[in-house]
């Protein structure tokens, strides 16, 4: 705890050098500030002793300090359509010389120019200033700056070297403006087939794929298939995976794995029998039962990996483990020993992971640290057979992957990669007027000095992975690239702050991941966002996201399609609200009153929403989409044909609504008190809907006809 009486300019002074909010703007338009003990906890998540008036003067003078005390910055980045001015500390007076080296060996001078800081006393010694201008142009990519220093009357040289990113000032989505294009979402995990394993698949993923690719679709959105826990019980929720680096294996068809076709018959016995309840549940309209169907799934997978493979398939498996490098080789580990302790914590010994008794453990457990491994391999083969898929069916993009917003407090990613995050924190989102709460979603963030230190490594490798087989990217909270909100542990949602990041550098980072990929990125850029946001992401060539229940005018109705971003993805609605159907029968009012969530009498809030729903209708009736007494479906047909009016260069259909579900996926602010990321798809009379039943679907098809017909003309 601070001390009761804390210099506040001070420590105002101190949380802004280390971009810590002191103040906001709330959704409400009510000016907030952060009260004493939240900036004390945030600050000492980042390692910052602020508990008294001495302490918070030490690190003031710390941090001014730190730039002085090293030649060169920790890390650069740069783009390649700017120039960008490196400033390099030496001894006062001694020469200083700067190079590049490319990734592809080739090497550019650096060129100096006038700097007339003054020197600066550092320990008695006196440290000058020089800086250098980088040229717009570099080749993109991950190079080395390095810096020579040398005093003319002595011997004495120093070297020092830092890594130079060079991204790309803008993606290029010029190909959108000229070929307008729309999409599917789906929740993966929630479409099944009759042979699915109780849980949507890769299978399921490509046949998807090539059916709406046939439609003229040109992308399939899904929900993030980040990897979850090893062992029962999984986390329900998609968004918060134990790391965002690689993929959760229960997504993996074990039938299409190639070395299937080759076991024995008893073999192949046990894995139908593995199948045979989980499959029964696929067909059924039943929460999902995700820790039945991997036990299942993961029985049959280690017959499977058991019986070995060729030696081409094995030395394919060898180049894919030396691709991946030590993450891949830390998260098997993590996995094998998080199977081998029960899913329960650590002992101490193994809570280090360069720690001996780590060391120890890698080598005991070889055999299962490579069959956590293979399951990423085949997600990694399965994922490209969709992708190309996909492409084969005419889509431009493919799939589209879902990129959550943070990992789980007691993942790999937090034992792999402990100094990275934040403890005692999580983040999450102040009150808004859907969560006049606030939420908290329990995940630790990045902290931004250690990314830097780390060259912005964490980011860029889950970037290129979840890239590699994909042609689209949806960042979930884009904001978390600028700014996010972190909650002391033990506080209210709405008792955070935000912190801010180095947003040119994590933009420039993702943007460099998706230029080598070939993909376009749209960033979910709802809720309390600065305005400014929105417009360097334009800048930077990244969508926004327009949904058309949060798109009011200045009098609150719905948003004239004219009026729409030019520059976004648009749908009707999101996972965090019940589909179309649900949200026009107040289903959103209903649970939320249910679960004792609302802030506002119940009887405002659904005279609201009636109300909503009437300016709704008026507006489509304008536009002459619906008559006097429309049917559910002519509504939804008529909101989607509403869209294709806007200027958007990306249009995407929920799944949901194509078949006529009402239910949510989620609703935030709850954990046990509502089945989130648990129902399977299913219609209006909550039948389930299966894959191979969607190219029949009598009402997927009218909305499809209706909606292609109006995108077209």
């Amino acid at each position: 705890m601070p001390d009761q009486r804390l210099d506040l300019d001070k420590l105002h002074r101190l949380a802004e050098v280390y971009n810590i909010a002191t103040d906001f703007w709330g959704f409400n338009g009510e000016h907030e500030f952060v009260d004493q003990e939240t900036l004390t906890s945030v600050l000492a998540a980042m390692g910052v002793d602020a508990h008294n008036d001495a302490a918070i003067e030490a690190a003031l003078v710390a941090k001014d300090e730190a730039p002085w005390r090293q030649i060169l910055p920790p890390c650069v980045v740069a783009r390649n359509d700017q120039d960008y001015v490196v400033h390099v500390h030496v001894p006062h007076g001694w020469n200083v010389e700067l190079g590049i080296t490319c990734e592809d060996g080739s090497e550019f001078a650096v060129r100096q120019v006038d700097d007339f800081t003054p020197p600066r006393t550092i320990e008695g010694h006196e440290i000058g200033q020089a800086s250098f201008a980088i040229k717009s142009g570099l080749p993109l990519g991950y190079h080395t700056l390095h810096a020579i220093v040398s005093h003319s009357d002595t011997d004495k040289i120093a070297k020092d070297s830092t890594t130079l990113i060079v991204t790309p000032g803008r993606l290029d989505n010029s190909s959108l403006a000229q070929h307008r294009s729309w999409g599917m979402m789906a929740q993966l995990y929630s479409t099944r087939s009759a042979q699915s394993w109780g849980v949507g698949d890769t299978d399921d993923l490509l046949e998807m794929a090539s059916l709406f690719g046939a439609m003229g679709a040109d992308y399939l959105l899904v929900n993030p298939l980040h990897a979850a826990e090893p062992v029962e019980p999984l986390s329900p929720s998609p968004y918060l995976p134990v790391t965002r680096r690689f993929f959760n294996p229960m997504y993996i068809r074990p039938e299409n794995i190639r070395e299937v076709a080759y076991l024995s018959g008893p073999e192949r016995s046990l894995i139908t029998w593995a199948a045979e309840n989980v499959k029964k549940d696929s067909v059924k309209n039943t929460h999902i039962d995700r820790d039945a169907s991997w036990k299942a799934k993961r029985e049959a997978l280690e017959v499977i990996f058991k019986a070995g493979r060729s030696q081409a398939r094995e030395r394919e498996f060898a180049q894919y483990r030396r691709n991946e490098g030590q993450g891949l080789e830390d998260f098997a580990l993590w996995c094998a020993l998080t199977e081998y302790y029960h899913g329960e914590p650590f002992p101490e010994e193994l809570k280090d992971v360069h720690g001996r008794a780590v060391a120890k453990a890698r080598a005991s457990l070889r055999d299962r640290i490579d069959f956590w491994a293979w399951l990423q391999w085949i997600m990694d083969q399965q994922l490209a057979d969709a992708q190309r898929a996909a492409k084969a069916a005419g889509m431009a993009f493919g799939v589209a992957h879902d990129l959550a917003v943070g990992v789980h407090p007691e993942g790999s990613d937090t034992w792999t990669m402990p100094d990275t995050f934040a403890r005692g924190i999580g983040v999450g989102a102040p009150p808004d007027m859907y969560n006049q709460q606030g939420q908290n979603w329990s995940q630790p963030p990045w902290r931004p000095d250690a990314l830097e230190r780390m060259d912005y490594a964490p980011l860029r490798d889950m970037a290129r992975t979840v890239l590699r087989h994909a042609g689209a990217l949806r960042v979930d909270h884009v904001m978390g690239l600028f700014r996010l909100w972190w909650i002391p542990e033990g506080s209210a949602a709405s008792h955070g702050t935000y912190v801010r990041f180095n947003h040119d550098a994590m933009v420039g980072v993702l943007l460099l991941e998706a230029y080598r990929a070939g993909a376009v990125v749209v960033g979910e850029d709802l809720g309390n966002v600065e305005p400014w946001v929105r417009e360097y992401l334009r800048d930077r060539g990244i969508l926004g996201t327009s949904i058309f229940w949060f798109e009011k005018d200045e009098q609150g109705n719905p948003l004239r399609p004219e009026d729409y971003r030019a520059n976004a993805l648009v749908s009707v609605d999101t996972h965090d609200l019940p589909p179309a159907a649900g949200y026009l029968a107040e289903e959103h009012v209903d649970l939320r009153a249910r679960l004792g969530l609302l802030v506002e009498p119940e009887e405002e809030v659904r005279a609201q929403a009636r109300h909503e729903r009437e300016t709704v209708y008026a507006r489509l009736r304008e536009y002459g989409l619906i008559g006097d007494e429309p049917s559910e479906r002519e509504v939804v047909e008529a909101l989607h044909v509403y869209l294709t009016k806007t200027p958007a260069p990306l249009l995407c259909v929920s799944l949901v609504d194509a078949v006529g579900e009402r239910r949510a996926q989620n609703q935030p602010g709850t954990d046990q008190e509502y089945p989130n990321w648990k129902i399977p798809l299913a219609d209006g009379t909550e039948k389930v809907v299966l894959v191979e039943e969607l190219a029949k679907n009598p009402r997927l098809l009218s909305l499809m006809e209706t909606f292609t017909r109006a995108f077209k003309s």
